[in-house]
């Protein structure tokens, strides 16, 4: 058997999930199947291969990369818009806990073991489930303080026992004391389930300036030119700009929605806003082709420019790159997929029952 991340678990539990077809598993692994060269998620109802001609993997892209094609029962690239419920759990106890410190003994009293929690945070969101509380209980402080609260009050509001620790934290995370900071922004982030699949939404003071599809390849490249630009730290957590937004992706994927107008903060270099302005103007149920784009940005010819810039585009489906398709009227490309831009085509044209 193969195992790829050492964030994944046991060979022994994944092997258990797989011949239980628990579907809470689906997301933390796949399970691919030697003699057929198929991959599925663990809740597959398959039948079940013997255990010897069966390997894991990560992430999906993993099991292509390795030759592996996808199942057409339980179909493993199509997601299904919702997270296990008992990461809701996890969600629902942070949210009503205010500020204060999660413990281990929190997340066994919802039946969940917190090693499963770590694993799943890290996996899906880059971080264990104690450092999202933490980075989250930072973010708060932060927008505390911004907004004029004493230090003191800031502290044991969040959760910390002493000011040399939360001064540690805070400096660690934003790169300046609390004191200093009362200037200082944030980039803060949160997650979205759509029904094609989750996508991470991040914002500034000034406006949204990420709605990425979490299992894209460049998201990690994504983050770091944010950081780049906006020289902040990025910590989970919510703000007008993404409270807006996630309504508005709820109108949109309903059908309701034509045009996006929560305020962006998209950074680039002059030609790569060049683009991103003029994807927005490309109205709602139409496309056109990369060479009408580059014809639209005064740079007649420069097709493969204009789709790189496109790729750049950090704000998908608001910014609608999926708008633009080959001359000939094939898809062309698309960050998040070529499944995907065909659905959302498909449901700007009115093509999807809702």
């Amino acid at each position: 058997m193969n195992v790829t991340l050492s964030t994944l678990p046991s060979q022994a539990e994944m092997t258990k999930a797989v011949y239980s077809k628990d579907s809470t598993y689906d997301g933390i692994f796949y399970v691919a199947v030697k003699s057929t060269s198929i991959f599925c998620k663990p809740s597959c109802s398959a039948r079940k291969p013997l255990e010897k001609n069966i390997e894991f993997y990560g992430a999906a892209k993993e099991a292509l990369f390795a030759g592996y094609r996808p199942c057409k029962r339980c179909k493993p690239l199509e997601q299904n818009g919702s997270q296990p419920e008992w990461v809701d759990k996890l969600f629902a106890l942070v949210d009503s806990t205010g500020n204060r410190k999660i413990h281990d003994y929190d997340i066994r009293e919802l039946g969940i073991e917190p090693a499963r929690a770590r694993r799943y945070f890290l996996k899906n969101y880059g971080l264990t489930f104690h450092a999202y509380c933490r980075s989250r209980r930072l973010g708060e402080s932060l927008a505390q303080i911004r907004e004029g609260e004493k230090i003191d009050d800031v502290v044991f509001t969040n959760g910390y026992e002493s000011h040399s620790g939360f001064r540690d934290a805070f400096t660690k995370l934003f790169g300046a004391p609390p004191g200093k900071s009362k200037d200082k922004d944030c980039i803060v982030t949160s997650l979205i389930d759509t029904p094609l699949g989750h996508i991470i939404l991040a914002a500034t003071s000034e406006g949204l300036c990420m709605s990425e599809f979490t299992d894209r390849r460049m998201l990690e490249y994504q983050v770091k030119t944010l950081r780049k630009y906006f020289k902040a730290a990025i910590v989970p957590g919510s703000n007008k700009h993404i409270e807006q937004a996630k309504l508005e992706f709820k109108a949109y994927f309903e059908g309701k929605l034509e045009r996006f107008k929560v305020p962006l903060a998209y950074p680039g270099t002059e030609f790569q806003q060049k683009v991103w302005n003029e994807l927005q103007k490309i109205p709602y149920g139409t496309t056109i082709s990369y060479e009408e784009l580059a014809d639209r940005t005064g740079h007649h010819g420069a097709c493969r420019a204009v789709g790189t810039a496109n790729g750049m585009n950090r704000l998908g489906i608001i910014i609608p790159c999926h708008r633009v398709v080959n001359k000939g009227g094939k898809l062309g490309g698309y960050g998040g997929g070529l499944w995907r831009k065909q659905w959302l085509l498909e449901l700007e044209r009115g093509q999807k029952n809702l």
